[in-house]
């Protein structure tokens, strides 16, 4: 097991969100596609804001000042939410669509997975790299496809694209979310 899969939801929130703010303020171009076809890079630091409704709907208030520059979004955001993370009440169980569990893991199986994999859709749309922490890719690759069809029936994936079995676990991973592992951007 790698330092990161063993580390605390609030820790393993520091660190995506710190590189998903590295990400953000080298940003060059907001407007620049991203391997999401529908969106280009801007699109990600508003799309992370669905976290503040799904708390919400759990009955957990957490306050995401809005910004109108991106990258000043995704510090804010990532503040707000490990000050949650670092608060009591991350230690407070809800229901959660995946049963009644702690808010900290909550956070960290949703809304954490997305950062990591929003970070890299970011990253690509400036021609950045990106490498998952593997252990963490592993499981998030074989917990995902244990969800069957019911995954993409969700429609918050894209297709899923064609790669070998015996390509590395993050093609592998975002190949089973609708990436192309090896976009870049004009490709």
């Amino acid at each position: 097991m790698s330092q990161f899969t063993e580390s605390s939801p609030a820790d393993q929130h520091r660190v995506a969100s710190d590189q998903l703010v590295a990400i953000a303020d080298r940003v060059s171009d907001w407007d620049a596609p991203t391997p999401v076809r529908e969106w280009v890079a801007r699109d990600i630091p508003e799309h992370l804001t669905w976290l503040g409704g799904f708390l919400g709907g759990l009955g957990v208030s957490v306050d995401i000042p809005h910004h109108d520059d991106p990258a000043a979004q995704v510090r804010s955001q990532a503040q707000a939410v490990q000050s949650l993370l670092e608060s009591p009440a991350a230690a407070q169980d809800v229901d959660s669509p995946m049963g009644r569990m702690p808010l900290a893991q909550v956070i960290a199986s949703f809304y954490t997975f997305d950062v990591i994999a929003h970070g890299w859709d970011l990253a690509r749309s400036q021609g950045l790299e990106v490498t998952f922490d593997e252990d963490w890719a592993t499981g998030a690759f074989h917990g995902m496809s244990a969800m069957g069809p019911a995954l993409h029936a969700s429609g918050q994936f894209g297709t899923p694209q064609p790669v070998g079995e015996d390509a590395p676990i993050q093609d592998r991973l975002l190949a089973l979310l609708g990436r192309d592992p090896h976009w870049s951007p004009g490709a």
